[in-house]
């Protein structure tokens, strides 16, 4: 069985009081694996929403275009979990 995946591409928009603890936070009870992709210095990177390391990698910061992708039979609340905390 294949499963199922979905994706967005987004601009980052956030607060100075929105962390990656708290998106960690409210994606940590969802089943799909979740994925940001972004260009870095002009390489792409991946990195999977759930590793911290991954994130601090990707430096997000306002005005960001992110290529959300979640993998999973939850995916579409996964992708909306993440672009209303990011957007």
């Amino acid at each position: 069985m294949v499963a199922k995946e979905c994706s967005k591409e987004i601009v980052v928009n956030i607060t100075e009081e929105q962390t990656i603890t708290g998106l960690s936070n409210s994606i940590q009870p969802l089943e799909s694996e979740i994925f940001l992709k972004k260009m870095v210095r002009g390489m792409i990177i991946e990195v999977n929403l759930k590793s911290f390391l991954g994130l601090i990698t990707l430096q997000l910061k306002n005005g960001d275009k992110i290529q959300v992708r979640a993998v999973g039979d939850d995916c579409e609340t996964a992708i909306q979990e993440v672009v209303n905390y990011l957007t």
